[in-house]
């Protein structure tokens, strides 16, 4: 099997294990309760429940703290297209606030200003692997009855002042997909402590079964109950977001090896670190005191002048480097949003809303330099460490 590092034979034998069961599917299979079980009690949750993304995760919080037409959220503008996605899906407003320019995560202060009467949601992004700073998002949902969703997809393993971050916000959703710390291919898990918050979540991304359980996901695990024409099978609005239990096979074997995985990303961004601070003009992305990063990538800003972000980069790849990844554009800059397109899903509640400009996002966006470090050992990413050393060198 090639990509040993990733997948090893504990994967294969879940998947097998599954296809030997006759290939069931999440709603009678048990490999997704299996999964859901090893990931709550490896971050710190009570419940998790397994989905086919990390977009479908965010749909599935907000609509389980409520978030329905003409309710604001606040969340960051400098994050992936999901972020927004959902919270129209849930004709819901958005709301932006800015960031902290040396973290890149959303800035508490910020949302502090944006809240509302009309604000039923902060949904921060911990970006890159670091946790945003939770405590004062908290005070303020606690302040003001509101609910925190934290967008984890790239924080896998991430301690916010020596915490599991699963344990402290209200909802905690975490994308599986293939560049992620640990994958199901495509996939997201959310996890909570609240058992009202995992039931809803699991009815929305299953039709809205009765039968389904903060903790369980089968619906037909009595079939004298299900096999009766007199059965109603659906209490609650849902949409069809289950894991495929060949997935969940993947994401319990994932699980299992999250340590590993964690210690080589952490091992790997330690070296580019290294390297980059015979450049003052790479500055890395701020961990607080009592934080960790858990490193999805190795992001900095990029100040300098002299040489572009661009010439950076393709001197960097000329020296055998992968490439430098940019952030996202900012959401409110997207065609989307700046066509006025988004205004279409729902003209009576969007018509005369427009974004203001966000000062920090909008002068850190353009210098975000993103290195991958999602490689098999520290020897695969040596050269590429060598790489950006030797464009440091080229430019100094």
């Amino acid at each position: 099997m090639k990509n040993t590092w990733r997948f090893t034979d504990r994967e294969m034998n879940y998947v097998r294990e599954v296809l030997d069961s006759g290939f069931g599917s999440g709603t009678s299979g048990s490999m997704n309760n299996r999964f859901e079980q090893a990931l709550a009690a490896k971050v710190g949750a009570k419940y998790a429940v397994t989905f086919n993304s990390g977009t479908s995760t965010l749909h599935a919080a907000l609509n389980a703290v409520g978030v329905g037409y003409g309710d604001e959220v606040i969340t960051t503008p400098l994050t992936v297209i999901s972020n927004l996605d959902v919270i129209l899906a849930q004709n819901a407003v958005p709301v932006f606030a800015d960031i902290d320019p040396d973290t890149f995560n959303i800035d508490p202060a910020d949302v502090a200003r944006r809240i509302t009467p009309r604000t039923k949601a902060i949904m921060p992004v911990s970006l890159y692997g670091l946790s945003c700073d939770l405590d004062p998002l908290m005070e303020l949902g606690r302040k003001h009855g509101i609910a925190v969703i934290n967008d984890a997809a790239q924080a896998f393993g991430t301690l916010y002042k020596g915490r599991p971050i699963a344990e402290i916000a209200d909802i905690t959703s975490y994308s599986l997909e293939n560049s992620k710390h640990i994958t199901t291919g495509d996939g997201g898990i959310v996890v909570t402590n609240n058992q009202a918050y995992a039931e809803s979540m699991r009815k929305f991304g299953s039709l809205g079964y009765a039968a389904l359980k903060a903790t369980d996901g089968r619906i037909r695990s009595n079939k004298d109950i299900f096999q009766n024409p007199n059965y109603k099978r659906h209490d609650a609005f849902g949409y069809n977001y289950r894991m495929p239990e060949v997935a969940a096979a993947v994401g319990l074997a994932q699980t299992e090896r999250m340590d590993f995985f964690l210690k080589l990303r952490a091992d790997i961004a330690a070296m580019f670190l290294d390297a980059a601070k015979a450049a003052d003009y790479l500055v890395p992305q701020k961990v607080p005191a009592g934080f960790n990063n858990s490193y999805w990538t190795v992001a900095f800003r990029y100040e300098r002048e002299d040489v572009s972000w661009q010439d950076f980069r393709f001197k960097y790849i000329d020296f055998g480097g992968d490439g430098i990844y940019a952030a996202w554009a900012l959401l409110h800059h997207e065609t989307l949003v700046s066509s006025g397109a988004w205004k279409k899903r729902c003209p009576p509640l969007y018509d005369g809303i427009d974004f203001p400009p966000f000062p920090n996002a909008e002068a850190v966006q353009p210098k975000i330099m993103q290195f991958v470090n999602n490689y098999g050992s520290t020897d695969e990413a040596a050269a590429q460490v060598d790489a950006l050393r030797k464009t440091i060198k080229h430019f100094s």
